[in-house]
């Protein structure tokens, strides 16, 4: 499928959907990138002017349907709580702009179908934001992993615990979609997925009494590989530092101990090595855009593209399954 392509060396001009915690974190990251203008849509009109001064975007608007009306725009950025993300997106493809949809990106991984088959009438991009995918660290990693450094990888261990506080729309699961799992731990199963393993079967466990939305959930997944896979998902764990968080490897010949957020990795191995993999970019925000913009500039999907968004919600979904019939 080819899309429409936005003019290299022209700007990209980006209209946020919502003036939240999400717009104030990818404001900074873009406002470093040449060539991208930043606008500010909110449906208060005075919310979406103070972000806009605040954060230096070019210009505002007092509604999304503004935004998506406007012809200054090309792109838009939906930020708002999940429950809205569908909608916003199907409008933004009619209206013929790109969509950059945060995720977790929709509800249903059958949303997926209904967004492609109006991609196929207006030919624009939707990209899905995972910037876990653009780690340094998880590069490093699969590199490592595939290298034979540490022989036949047998465990992977992700330790993802946290303490975090709601009391906002995560905590309203007809707002939010799920808990815990689905809102955040979204970001993990995607770093599982992506370390150079095919997951084969998965499965979700609730610790304590098991009633309504999850705030701690352990995955275990088995690789086609042979490996086995365990990830430790809480916004109920108190992590040293508000965060530092320690995960391993572990091979027929040696380990990878790693910093769980990226800042640094241990092989002990046939070589030891301490490596930093990147902290200029640690989150991957810079690396996303990157290739977001590069995408909407020749037309081509980004590396992240919507068949592994895809496959990130259904396997969400096999986990809540699983998690639900033992309730």
């Amino acid at each position: 499928m080819s899309f429409k392509t936005i003019e290299p060396g022209k700007p990209v001009r980006i209209a946020f959907l919502g003036c939240g915690f999400a717009a104030k974190l990818h404001s900074k990251t873009l406002g470093r990138m040449p060539k991208v203008e930043r606008y500010y849509a909110s449906r208060s009109p005075d919310k979406a002017a103070a972000f806009c001064e605040k954060y230096k975007g070019k210009g505002h608007f007092g509604s999304y349907e503004a935004a998506l009306e406007s012809p200054d725009i090309d792109v838009v950025m939906v930020l708002t709580p999940p429950v809205s993300h569908l909608k916003l997106t199907l409008a933004a493809i009619q209206a013929g702009k790109h969509v950059i949809v945060e995720k977790p990106p929709f509800l249903h991984s059958t949303d997926f179908d209904t967004v492609k088959e109006e991609q196929l009438k207006h030919r624009v991009q939707v990209i899905v934001a995972e910037n876990y995918f653009y780690k340094p660290s998880l590069a490093r990693l699969r590199e490592l992993l595939g290298s034979g450094l540490i022989g036949e990888v047998k465990f992977i261990y992700l330790n993802a615990t946290k303490l975090q506080k709601t009391n906002n729309w995560r905590d309203d699961e007809l707002v939010s979609g799920g808990g815990a799992l689905f809102e955040g731990g979204i970001h993990w199963v995607n770093f599982l997925s992506n370390m150079g393993f095919l997951i084969q079967t998965v499965q979700g466990f609730q610790p304590g009494e098991l009633t309504g939305m999850d705030r701690s959930i352990q995955v275990v997944a088995k690789f086609a590989e042979g490996a086995v896979g365990t990830l430790m998902y809480s916004w109920e764990v108190n992590a040293l530092l508000k965060g530092v968080r320690i995960s391993k490897a572990f091979g027929t010949r040696g380990s990878i101990t790693f910093e769980s957020n990226g800042v640094f990795i241990f092989v002990r191995g046939k070589k030891w090595k301490l490596i930093f993999p990147g902290l200029y970019d640690l989150a991957g925000y810079r690396a996303m855009f990157t290739d977001f913009i590069k995408a909407l500039h020749e037309g081509h999907e980004p590396a992240f593209n919507f068949g592994l968004a895809k496959r990130d919600l259904q396997l969400i979904e096999i986990i809540q399954k699983d998690m639900a019939d033992d309730l």
